[in-house]
């Protein structure tokens, strides 16, 4: 596939809608994702972007909208949340799933299950459950037995998420692909061509649903790129290309390796 710009271009950068993955995307991964931090710049720069795409920009994040807000405050972005079980529009509405009456005993359960494993710490993000263990690595079968028995006590509608070093039980089905069609639907976003740039698993229901939209999936990071049809090589070159397409220069990205070559 030919680097951007390309004759194939579907629309110019300025009719496009921009929706950005934060946590291995906009920001290096930490090991407790409260250890995460915006840079100034990294702010100054959404602010750009979204003066200069008419609004149309968009968080997709594996955390929950509060996160999302304490970590980019003071700016309060439309937004798809917990993969894409909470979703806020360009005029702030927020939608989220309601959830069981069990969740407070699955809430304690993971919390007791935490506490008795060196390396493992609960997230909560309201309508997900998140156990991680980039601190312990080796906790990775335990925690999956665990968020998988959660998952099947809970039944339906209840999904099991799995990402870098975390596992999920979420109450719901909705992915980031359906928050970014949902949003492609409504006023700023709707008649541009999506854009959506993501480095893991729980980015390639977005990919697939951008391209299935004729837009452009640009995966970031030596994982595997799935679906997606494009590549930056991490966090530093997504900052820099970002920086290059508001500054109209050269927006050019490489096309994804073939995982199978």
């Amino acid at each position: 596939m030919d680097p951007l710009p390309s004759p194939g271009l579907p629309a110019p950068p300025e009719h496009w809608a921009l929706f950005l993955d934060v946590d291995g995307t906009l920001v290096e991964i930490a090991d407790r994702p409260q250890e995460v931090r915006i840079p100034p710049s990294l702010r100054g720069l959404l602010v750009e972007l979204r003066t200069a795409l008419d609004d149309a920009l968009a968080l997709v994040s594996g955390r929950a909208l509060a996160d999302l807000d304490t970590l980019f405050a003071p700016l309060v972005l439309p937004a798809v949340g917990t993969h894409g079980l909470e979703l806020r529009d360009a005029d702030l509405t927020i939608h989220r799933p309601t959830l069981p009456r069990e969740w407070p005993v699955l809430r304690k359960r993971f919390e007791d299950f935490a506490r008795g494993r060196d390396g493992v710490l609960l997230e909560d993000k309201g309508a997900s459950l998140a156990l991680h263990y980039r601190l312990a690595p080796w906790q990775q079968r335990p925690v999956e037995q665990e968020i998988r028995a959660a998952r099947a006590l809970l039944g339906a509608p209840a999904t099991v998420q799995l990402g870098k070093m975390v596992a999920e039980v979420r109450w719901g089905t909705r992915t980031k692909g359906d928050g970014i069609r949902t949003l492609m639907g409504r006023a700023p976003f709707a008649g541009r061509t999506p854009v959506f740039l993501g480095d893991d698993e729980t980015d390639q229901a977005g990919f697939a649903a951008v391209n299935a939209l004729e837009g452009l999936s640009i995966h970031v990071g030596a994982t595997d790129p799935g679906v997606a049809r494009y590549h930056l090589s991490g966090v530093v070159a997504v900052y820099d290309w970002l920086r290059d397409l508001l500054n109209a220069r050269s927006t050019t990205l490489d096309s994804s390796p073939d995982p199978n070559a």
